[in-house]
């Protein structure tokens, strides 16, 4: 989770510079952090569902 949220930000803060802009930074960070966010609960709900199995 840690490092999705982490490539995401390095990965704004590169666009930023390269265009010359403030706002990709924040933009690719916000959506790191929901694709981070909807991976574990997706790994949860498999988990629990697997485990309702046994």
């Amino acid at each position: 989770m840690g490092a999705t949220i982490y490539l995401g930000n390095v990965l704004g803060k590169w666009l930023d510079g390269k265009y010359a802009t403030t706002f990709w930074e924040s933009i690719i960070t916000l959506f790191s952090i929901f694709v981070a966010i909807y991976l574990v609960i997706s790994q949860v709900l498999k988990l629990s569902k697997d485990n309702k199995d046994d």
